[in-house]
């Protein structure tokens, strides 16, 4: 599942940073293979825009906050997990199907290669959420969970059941026309081919994923439910204000996760 960082653009053990990938619509390189697998349904992403010095202090050790026109942003997404699978093997129909919620931000590593950041991943599954834990330590966290329908309307709800006081947060979306052209900042922050992961020893985790264009549609936020002390952003350490400068959905995507490799940290 790890392998060596590959050469290309910096030299392991240097200071020096690689000039960050372009953002492409296509994965930028191909999967060494095939580690996970699953659907995304009814992805809603609601963006605002945060301190990058905010955000280096939160990131693990090789990694800096990406950033667009000098601007970074925290992300909260809600979707439906289905069929998770573990490499060649068929999706998991209820095991792995299930309702999730992350808040992300957005990174760049010294080999330039632009990914995500989760400051926390909640999820329905009891068993998916250890062991994406222990096997991939990524922060996921066990929550009750909703999702609600009412014409274009969708609402998510999300309370987690550990530890007291638990954090809790909805957002409600308007689904609307599907885009055409997304705009420069929407494709900055979906176009993602990899996640960066704080990783057992003091290392960071690099894992690459591919999909196919995403599906957008223009969305608004109607309503956001999330205290800046018990929220799901909140507990991040955002306290965000006013209206989101980007509101997306996608009806669904079918991504798979390769194998990783660690990032060189200086």
């Amino acid at each position: 599942m790890i392998s060596r960082a590959p050469q290309g653009g910096q030299t392991p053990g240097t200071a020096s940073w690689a000039p960050p990938e372009a953002v492409t619509p296509e994965p930028p390189r191909r999967l060494r293979g095939r580690l996970l697998r699953q659907y995304w349904d009814d992805v809603a992403m609601a963006h605002w825009p945060v301190d990058p010095e905010q955000v280096a202090r939160l990131l693990p050790a090789g990694c800096r906050p990406d950033t667009l026109d000098g601007r970074t942003y925290v992300g909260l997404i809600g979707f439906r997990m289905v069929k998770l699978g573990f490499g060649p093997g068929p999706g998991l129909p209820w095991l792995g199907t299930f309702l999730e919620t992350n808040v992300r931000l957005y990174t760049v590593d010294r080999l330039g290669r632009r990914g995500v950041y989760f400051c926390s991943l909640d999820a329905q599954r009891a068993l998916p959420v250890l062991g994406a834990r222990l096997a991939l330590r990524l922060p996921y966290e066990w929550s009750r969970m909703s999702l609600e329908r009412h014409g274009d309307e969708l609402t998510y709800r999300c309370r987690r059941l550990l530890p007291r006081p638990a954090a809790q947060g909805s957002m409600t979306v308007r689904v609307g026309e599907p885009m055409t052209a997304p705009s420069a900042l929407d494709h900055f922050l979906t176009a993602r081919w990899g996640l960066h992961v704080r990783w057992y020893g003091g290392r960071t985790l690099y894992l690459p994923n591919r999909h196919e264009q995403w599906p957008l549609a223009a969305a608004s936020l109607i309503r956001l439910d999330d205290d800046p002390i018990g929220g799901l952003l909140g507990r991040a350490g955002f306290a965000v204000g006013g209206e989101p400068v980007s509101v997306v959905y996608a009806p669904r995507v079918r991504v798979e996760f390769g194998p990783g490799d660690v990032v060189p940290t200086e």
